[in-house]
Parts: structure tokens; sequence; C-alpha cells
């Protein structure tokens, strides 16, 4: 019988993200003998701990010999001390690729299929490209309503899952592709306030300039673990924390770290990544902003009633009440877009201050009216009657500092060190506004990783404005960046889309 390869770990102080890498010397006696070659899937054990990662082959010369070094989160995972004797070995076939290589010649993802590659995505079985595999398979329309059925099942079933002493537990979520549209930051403590709970887990950005999550983190703690997010809403009512430190759909955070870099925003995916949350959080009705317009995430009516379909269909399969409402999605919602310019407008709003952006002020309130209205503490047609005076009595503003203060305490959201300002180059009327183009614009600038930078966008649809006007002002932290970021502003003619007077 062959003896166990071991090696001694090496923390190499790379920062893969949560990608698990391994790195071995070419001449290393181990690659020969075991056949371990570069993107080789190899399985690392470390005492009791355990981990499939991913095999880059390295000059000798950045390793000792005997030695196999490790990226941070590898590191990490396995809990390794510097030396400690780490176990090598080929790791066990990945049974349920097989349903992925399916899925992309055109078969459908059964429940069993569906639940083995959540299964092992979870266990961290899959590399980062065969991740981007199962990704790109289910994008556009390639899932029906039965596998995301299926898939939203798999991907509750893998995490923990949350129970509450209450026979209503009410949550909203935006399907997204609408800078500045942070309304969960004021329907969840509007809603708190009257009585109903809301345990909302928000996502970090994906392919935008700001979560839900990324602009309450500006504003106090959302890495709670599930004990400390239970007690939060024990005592207030309600919570904003960030889904992927609770574990309630483990996968869907790991697909997300994918989907990111790919650009790729799949519907079917989509679906069960976010009633699978819902699920999981204890949630029993939940309200699905789905904003359209021409630059938008959904760009049509149409589309939007297909959606709102497959939420209701996945939702009724799996015991969940979904309203689904198409909303305006032809501009930002508000005037900030990045993390801490969107908490600025939230905070305006809560505080009742006059300039506070009354488009975000009115779309929360509609939204928080609904869900009271489904959660039973206001008739039809009552709720937003009884949203509005709880934000214009100061109680949502209350209630939210004690979720802040709950939550670990609140903080001021930071300021960027750069700013500049891009002009109207004529005058005229706005006439369009793209979405996509200024999301962009924020991520250049910095957000979401940089949490002050983004735009402050300073007109809205069917404004007058004059040649040399501000349209936009630009946050960044270092000029670098904001050099960039003006520059692609000023390639950009659509941006911001001015329609020239016709001559008298």
């Amino acid at each position: 019988m062959r003896p166990p390869a071991i090696l001694n770990a090496r923390r190499l102080g790379i920062d893969t993200d949560r990608e698990h890498v391994a790195y071995l010397r070419s001449d290393c006696a181990l690659c020969r003998s075991e056949g371990f070659g570069t993107r080789a899937r190899i399985e690392l054990r470390c005492g009791a701990r355990c981990l499939v990662a991913t095999l880059n082959v390295v000059d000798p010369a950045l390793l000792g010999e005997g030695e196999i070094g490790l990226s941070d989160a590898a590191w990490a995972a396995l809990g390794a001390l510097p030396g400690q004797p780490v176990q090598l070995a080929h790791p066990a076939p990945l049974h349920s690729f097989a349903a992925v290589r399916a899925k992309i010649a055109g078969d459908r993802l059964d429940a069993a299929a569906a639940a083995g590659i959540v299964d092992d995505i979870c266990a961290g079985r899959y590399a980062d490209i065969e991740l981007a595999a199962f990704i790109t398979a289910c994008a556009g329309k390639r899932m029906n309503l039965a596998e995301s059925i299926a898939l939203t099942r798999a991907m509750t079933a893998a995490g923990q899952q949350l129970r509450w002493d209450s026979p209503v537990v009410v949550d909203k979520h935006c399907v997204g592709g609408l800078p500045g549209n942070r309304t969960t930051l004021l329907v969840v403590p509007i809603v708190a306030a009257c009585g109903l709970l809301i345990p909302k887990t928000s996502s970090r950005a994906i392919t935008s300039p700001a979560g839900s999550a990324d602009v309450m983190e500006t504003l106090a703690p959302v890495t709670l673990d599930l004990a400390r997010m239970k007690a939060v809403v024990g005592r207030e009512g309600g919570c904003i924390v960030w889904g992927g430190s609770v574990a309630l759909s483990p996968a869907d955070d790991l697909l997300i770290r994918v989907e990111r870099p790919l650009g790729i925003d799949s519907e079917g995916l989509l679906v069960a990544s976010v009633l699978s949350k819902k699920i999981a959080a204890g949630s029993t009705h939940v309200l699905i902003d789905i904003p359209v317009g021409p630059t938008a995430k959904v760009r049509s009516r149409r589309a939007a009633a297909a959606l709102a379909a497959r939420l209701k269909g996945v939702g009724e399969a799996c015991g969940l009440a979904v309203v689904a409402l198409a909303s305006d999605g032809a501009q930002p919602v508000g005037r900030g877009i990045g993390p801490a310019l969107e908490a600025r407008d939230v905070l305006a709003v809560l505080q009742g201050h006059p300039a506070a952006p009354d488009d975000l002020r009115q779309r929360a309130l509609r939204l928080a009216g609904i869900v009271l209205e489904m959660g039973g503490k206001a008739g039809a047609g009552q709720g937003l009657a009884l949203a509005a005076s709880v934000l214009a009595s100061g109680v949502a503003w209350t209630r939210f500092q004690a979720i802040c203060a709950a939550q670990g305490g609140m903080r001021t959201p930071p300021q960027a060190r750069c700013t500049g300002v891009l002009g109207a180059p004529h005058g005229g009327r706005i006439a369009a506004i793209d979405n996509g183009r200024l999301a962009r614009l924020a991520m250049l600038a910095g957000a979401p990783g940089a949490p002050a930078a983004g735009i402050d966008l300073h007109v809205r649809l069917g404004d007058e404005v004059a040649a040399a006007q501000p349209l936009l002002t630009v946050h960044a932290e270092s000029a670098g960046e904001l050099a960039y970021a003006l520059a692609y502003a000023q390639s950009q003619a659509q941006l911001v889309t001015i329609g020239r007077h016709a001559p008298s």
C-alpha cells in the first residue's frame, strides 16, 4: 500500500477571494508520482479538516523542498499552522458534474441532479471553472419552471433554516438593475415598527455598484452569525444582514462570487437565489420588486410578467406566498449611486429632511404599504397611509437606529477624498438616462469595493439643463480612479441623453 503523500504547510499570502488554491514546486516528486499538474484538483487534509483545492505549479525558488503553499482562503479553511503536515490525495470523482454536462447539451435538471450539484458546490468540490460552466448552462432562458423549483429546494435544503414564533413572517426583495434603489433600508424599519417580523438577509453587489448589504454596512455591521441575527429580530422585529454570514442558502454566495466577474445574472438562478434565501429565513410572505425600463435588468412588461409568473410558481410550490410588482425602472432612484452615497439618501428620508429624494421616499412607502397589507397589519388599500404615518412620525427612524444598535452600533458613512463634475455638453431637456452605463461609471470610480466611491446624479428625466450645468459628480478614493471614471463618462454620449431644443 502506497504511503500517504505529506508536505508541510506554508501560507503564501495570496488572496484568491474564496477559491481554495494550493501551490507545488515544479520539481516536486509528488507532481510526477501522483500525476498532479497545473489546474488539477487535489484533496488536502490537515488534522480533522479537509478541502479540495486547485493546484498551481510554481518555480522551485518560490517554495522550499517538502512544502506546499496555500492561498489565504485555503489556509483559513484548513486551519493550518506554519509547517504543519498536510496530506495530499486525489479527490473523489465529481459525479454531479455529469448533470452539468448534460445541462449544457440541452437536458433538464431533475431534483436529484440539482441536489447533487448544490451539495457538491457547498462542499467546495467545484472549481471556479466548473461553477462558471454551471452558471452559463443555466443562463438566459435555459431553465424551465420545474428546474427552478428543483434548484430552489436544493439550495434551501443545503443550509440552515430559521423558524420563528409567528404565523406571518414578511420580506421584500428587488431583482436589481436599478441604481440607487435602496428601499430595503426604509421598508424594514417601517414594517418592523408596525409589529411584523421582517428578518431581512441581503446580498452584496453582483453586477452593480452596491447591494443592500454593502449600503447597510456603511451604517452598521452586517456580518452577523445566526444566533446574533435571531437576537436582533427578537428584540427589534427586523434586521438587515448579509445573507452570506448566516449560512442561509450557502450555495448562493459561492455562485454569486463567480457570477460577479462573469457579469451574468441568470433568471433561473435569480429565482432560486432569491426564494431559497427567503424560505430559509423562515418567510411566509414576500414582495418582489421588478423594475422595468429600457436600460434596467428587466426591459419590458412582458419580460416582467414572465419573471413574476416564475417567482409565484416557484413560491407556491415551496409554500411561500409571493407578490411580484412591476415598477418604473426608467432611471435611477434617489441621487446617490454607491454604498455610502445611497446610505446618505436613506438617512435623509428616514430623518425627514426636506431635500431628501422624494422618488426614493415614495417608492419605499408604496412597497412598505403592500408588505403591511400582505402581513395583515393594514386593510386592502390602507397600507400606504399607514407606512407614510410611521415614516412621518419619526417612528421608523427610531426603529432603524435601534436595529443598527442591535447589530453592533451605528456608523457614519464615509466620504470620498476626490470628486469631479461632469457638465452638460449643451442645453436642452434630459431625454434618457442609461442605468447600465451609470452603474459602470460608479464601479469604475471604485464602488462597491471602496464604499465612499460612486456618483451623485443631479438631474432627472424631463429636467431642463443649460450648457455646462452639472449632470453628475463622481466620487473616488484616488485621483487616478477619478480621472479614469471621468474620462469614461465624457466618452459616453448615452450616459445622460440631452435633447436639443428645436430652433425658434
